[in-house]
């Protein structure tokens, strides 16, 4: 990606983000309208959006985290989150599969556990050839690894090769994706868990269609069954003892908390733009004047507001600290992550309540806003356990004293 090709977001977002040293910025608004007139059709036939992953691609943004020196955008987590935010608002199903990407490329990029020459050509083909990848962890028997377990999935150590065998779910980006990042064990007596790279096309993987979901239907995450998989021995990334797996890393916590929070923050944007317009042209026989001159209607918007607001200056701290070198403790990026998606999810529905009966209308895109914002609670840190680590924390550093009356 040349420097002409730089995906930066200074303009696009009215200087919010003026204080970011990152690349300059291209007008992205043609691409993302073309974005956003595919994703009713995907919506409704649960295909993969192939057509608005290929824009992505020629604009750069697939490798808007990868390193400068391998000729990607270099940009930091606060660069990242609005460009997800701005896809979001046009196809959060895109948005989605753009978030793994950016979080992945950006933890490939700083990992010491990477070998060398794997980090370049990850990054490498990003650049060249928008190259997608995901890491693959959640199982039918498992669930979400952030609980707790040792995977199902084993990756037997053969002459010089691993082959991995399992079952993963929830896949996003399966139809298009170039290299999965499969989380494994070992089969040895110690087990040993980490994560296995294995390129998309190998033999004796089978992604079976799963995905038809309420909302995001065409983020294709599917479940991708792995038999008998072969990748060379330098494949295996960060193999540690199962009792030393799962330590949460703050930058990497943090990541993936505003990345993925960002997609619904683009939905309530394109929700509140949608009303706006909405309350502007509805102008009821019995009232005789658009409903946005309504004192409770500008009220109800304000909600909005508050709620989008929040999340833009919420973003913009966290992501600014960390691309700084300060990312905060992971159970501050899981409040973090519930705040985010909660203001999202509550912005929306407060748009559908202003909305009425037009809200649940097909032929209106709120409707499809609403299924999609839904999807931001199950995303790891759930609330439950986001407040269970937070509070934890809390107890756990503090002092017994003399209780006075």
């Amino acid at each position: 990606m040349t420097a002409a090709n730089v995906i930066a977001f200074q303009t696009a977002t009215q200087g919010r983000l003026a204080s970011v040293a990152s690349p300059s910025l291209s007008d992205l608004t043609p691409m993302l309208a073309a974005i956003a007139a595919a994703a009713p059709l995907h919506d409704r036939e649960a295909s993969f959006p192939f057509d608005s992953i290929a824009r992505l691609r020629e604009a750069g943004i697939l490798a808007l985290t990868v390193p400068t020196a391998l000729g990607g955008g270099g940009a930091g987590l606060a660069l990242a989150a609005e460009a997800v935010a701005r896809v979001g608002a046009a196809c959060p199903a895109t948005a989605l599969v753009l978030a793994m990407q950016l979080t992945r490329q950006a933890a490939i990029a700083r990992s010491a556990a990477w070998p060398f020459e794997l980090r370049q050509r990850i990054g490498r083909d990003a650049v060249t050839e928008g190259a997608l990848i995901n890491a693959l962890r959640v199982e039918p028997e498992l669930g979400s690894p952030t609980r707790g377990g040792l995977p199902a999935t084993v990756a037997k150590l053969r002459a010089g090769h691993w082959s991995i065998s399992g079952h993963k779910r929830y896949a996003t980006g399966a139809p298009g994706l170039a290299w999965m990042e499969v989380l494994a064990r070992t089969d040895e007596p110690q087990p040993r868990i980490g994560t296995f790279l294995v390129p998309a096309d190998a033999s004796g993987i089978e992604v079976i269609e799963t995905w038809n979901h309420l909302g995001l239907r065409g983020s294709g995450s599917h479940d991708v069954v792995l038999t008998n998989v072969t990748v060379p021995l330098d494949h295996g990334i960060g193999l540690v003892p199962a009792a030393e797996w799962g330590k949460p890393d703050p930058a990497q916590s943090a990541w993936t908390a505003l990345l993925v929070s960002a997609v619904y923050t683009g939905v309530a944007r394109a929700a509140r733009d949608w009303i706006l317009r909405f309350l502007h042209a509805r102008v009821p026989s019995g009232l005789g004047t658009p409903l946005a001159e309504l004192p409770r209607v500008a009220e109800a918007v304000g909600e909005i507001e508050r709620a989008l607001a929040v999340n833009a200056r919420l973003t913009e701290a966290i992501a600014l600290a960390v691309d700084a070198g300060y990312p905060p403790l992971p159970s501050e990026s899981g409040l973090a992550k519930v705040t985010l998606t909660e203001n999202a999810v509550q912005a929306v529905e407060r748009a559908v309540s202003l909305a009425g009966n037009h809200a649940h209308d097909r032929a209106h895109a709120l409707e499809r806003h609403w299924r999609d914002v839904q999807c931001a609670r199950v995303h790891v840190p759930t609330a439950d356990a986001a407040l269970s680590a937070a509070g934890r924390a809390a107890l756990n550093t503090a002092r017994p004293q003399e209780i006075r009356h």
